[in-house]
């Protein structure tokens, strides 16, 4: 965690990593809290329509035995260390499941978006050579029309039943044994692939090791407020499949115990999104530019909703200076905003608890982040110069390639 101080500088010098010679996320997000049978982990709001109860809340030891099941079953498959596992899954318990249990295995996890199109879908399985992909009724009808051009694809999961070529998630689940013994991993043995957006070519997979959640920490601590606090709670719109959703939210969360809540909106709602935050008293949210810009449209959300926030990240693009004023009004609060990247992500940010944010600025580097801008031959530049900005490794957040 972060060390509390007053000043920014203050922090940055005392901050030292901590990275043991062994860990694994899974034992770390979830196996270690388990002991403590009744500590909340994740709040599932189902989505309109659904049949069963509207809300399921699940503790640590629920994700565990649950995960545990999955491991054990997926191993009677054949599924081992090193095994890519895609999972195509929107916010959704199972989708937290399928994380912890291939992290459990030793093996790979590969998050896809659900809006994918087929080509889109088939060129992440095809590249990430996945042998497992786990999914819904509307995954698996996606990817049936190319399941013959990905020949590893050995295992497909459907949350929504099975079928002749499809294995029921909850079946497996149900026949799995309750304990199993996660693969002992180093620091730096891989276990996330997640793909750039492609804006600049084809899609890159950045391969990250298992130190990557202890390499966001600060990252996410930093810009909310020396995050966690007693009651912190934390949500995000953003799909659990993009590093903004695992990383800087379900993970970091757990790691500190805290609880997540999980809900997908069909199509961003604001005034449900408002509901939301008051309906579970969240404490914390990562919320898009894109979506704060459509909450600002709801007229006099105070005397409509009895929210709390106590801590708003954002990042992406800047929110300039109507949009930080409109947050303060709204929420009482300053919107830190910061930066990072698939491969290498927030290693820089604000925190408004010390330091002033300035409109359209990122921030500074999160403590622990050696960030700099350099020119074409890697030396920093003078104040007001344009360049690229760098990070210096070794890094625990960075990508492993």
């Amino acid at each position: 965690m972060l060390p509390s101080a007053r000043t920014y500088e203050e922090v940055r010098a005392r901050f030292r990593w901590q990275v043991p010679a062994r860990y694994n996320i899974a034992v770390d997000a979830c196996d270690k809290w388990a002991g403590d049978g009744d500590r909340p982990a994740l709040i599932y709001k189902r989505p309109p329509g659904s049949a069963g109860d509207p809300v399921v809340r699940y503790t640590f030891r629920d994700i565990a035995r649950l995960s545990n099941r999955l491991a054990n079953a997926l191993a009677a498959h054949g599924i081992g260390p090193g095994a890519r596992i895609g999972i195509l899954l929107p916010q959704a318990p199972e989708t937290a499941i399928a994380h912890i249990a291939t992290y459990k295995l030793g093996a790979i996890a590969v998050p896809l978006f659900t809006l994918f199109g087929v080509e889109a879908l088939e060129f992440r399985l095809r590249d990430s050579g996945a042998a497992v992909l786990i999914t819904d009724a509307a995954g698996v009808a996606k990817v049936a029309e190319v399941r013959d051009s990905l020949p590893e694809l050995a295992l497909v999961l459907s949350i929504d039943g099975g079928d002749d070529k499809v294995l029921s998630f909850h079946d497996e689940v149900a026949r799995g044994r309750d304990t199993f013994v996660p693969v002992d991993t180093d620091p730096d043995d891989p276990a996330l692939i997640i793909y750039t957006s492609g804006t600049t070519g084809p899609p890159k997979g950045a391969l990250h090791g298992h130190r990557v959640l202890l390499g966001h920490l600060p990252g996410v601590e930093f810009p909310h407020e020396f995050f966690p606090r007693p009651g912190d709670l934390f949500w995000t719109p953003a799909d659990w499949a993009w590093i903004g959703g695992l990383l800087d939210v379900l993970l970091p969360a757990w790691h500190h115990g805290v609880p997540v809540v999980a809900h997908r909106f069909a199509k961003f709602d604001p005034e449900e999104a408002f509901h939301l935050l008051a309906e579970f008293g969240v404490r914390n949210a990562f919320m898009p530019p894109t979506a704060l810009k459509m909450m600002r449209a709801v007229a006099d959300p105070r005397s409509r909703w009895a929210y709390d926030v106590r801590s708003i990240g954002s990042g992406g693009e800047t929110l300039g200076e109507e949009l930080l004023a409109w947050g303060r009004e709204t929420f009482g609060l300053t919107i830190n905003e910061f930066y990072g990247q698939t491969e290498c992500n927030l290693v820089v940010g604000n925190c408004a608890g010390l330091m002033p944010v300035k409109p359209g600025a990122m921030g500074r580097a999160v403590p622990g982040h050696d960030v700099a801008v350099v020119d074409e031959t890697g030396r920093p530049v003078p104040d007001g110069t344009t360049g690229v900005i760098a990070v210096r490794r070794p890094d625990p957040v960075m990508f492993l390639r």
